[in-house]
């Protein structure tokens, strides 16, 4: 189903894999443009479930491109920004994090928004630019109204962001760790090999992960895939892939046991 557009009309899709329970999981990817190679990750996830025709033991949504306005600006240039064409031109599409209009999603959700903005100000983000600038409101852009009207919606038992790059889990917000929050964690870097971490600086704050735990107090994590410079390299999505793959497959056949 498609659950929003971005600035330039592109859907924004959800793929819905019932399960035996009643419990629900999301998983989004490609928040940043230069981080295509998650939404790749979970649509190769959801092409074997539905290969081998398996039913999860919960439902699993699975939104492969939050921003895909993002993602085709670095892959294909500013000709794909639209109305914003000379905007990113001008800023440069070479290294582009945000949507077509310079709002990086993952910065626009609100949580502790405001602490966020004051941080960007002091290190110069003062507006529109190609990462980090998270608008001028929370929730002011067409792609994080989407997810976050998703969750409304549904009512996720667990959430997971995946972004590039370090091979990094996050699992915790301002404090807050929901109930059962760190045995998934540690589930999942057991079956992933990847480190349980915690954001710094700019990286705090303002991000799906951060909002989903705040405002529902459920589990939700961001898992940061592979190692490298964004963008990796499509050559590197099978072993990133098959290093996720128990993790991921953890998920379709015991979360119901422990979310």
């Amino acid at each position: 189903m498609i659950i929003g557009y971005s600035l330039n009309f592109r859907p924004i899709n959800c793929y819905i894999m019932k399960g035996k329970s009643s419990k629900k999981l999301l998983m989004c990817g490609a928040f940043h443009g230069l981080e295509g190679i998650t939404s790749k990750i979970l649509i190769k996830f959801m092409s074997e479930i539905y290969k081998n025709d398996i039913k999860p033991s919960i439902s699993i949504y699975i939104v492969p491109c939050v921003n895909p306005d993002g993602v085709a600006i670095s892959t294909y240039g500013a000709k794909c920004a639209g109305v914003y064409q000379s905007f990113v031109e001008k800023v440069g599409s070479d290294k582009w994090q945000a949507n077509a209009r310079g709002v990086d999603i993952n910065h626009n959700f609100d949580a502790n928004w405001y602490v966020l903005h004051k941080l960007e100000v002091q290190n110069g983000i003062t507006g529109p630019s190609n990462m980090r600038f998270g608008g001028e409101f929370p929730e002011s852009e067409l792609e994080t109204k989407s997810i976050v009207k998703l969750c409304h919606k549904e009512k996720f038992d667990c959430a997971i962001a995946f972004h590039s790059q370090g091979e990094e889990i996050y699992w915790s917000f301002d404090g807050i760790i929901p109930k059962n929050s760190e045995i998934i964690a540690e589930r999942m870097a057991n079956l992933s090999g990847y480190t349980l971490s915690a954001p710094e600086g700019l990286a705090v704050g303002g991000g799906f992960k951060d909002w989903f735990i705040k405002f529902f107090n459920k589990p939700g994590f961001t898992v940061e895939v592979g190692r490298g410079t964004n963008p990796l390299p499509n050559s590197d999505l099978e072993s990133i892939y098959e290093k996720l793959r128990p993790m991921l497959f953890d998920f379709v056949f015991n979360a119901d046991k422990y979310i």
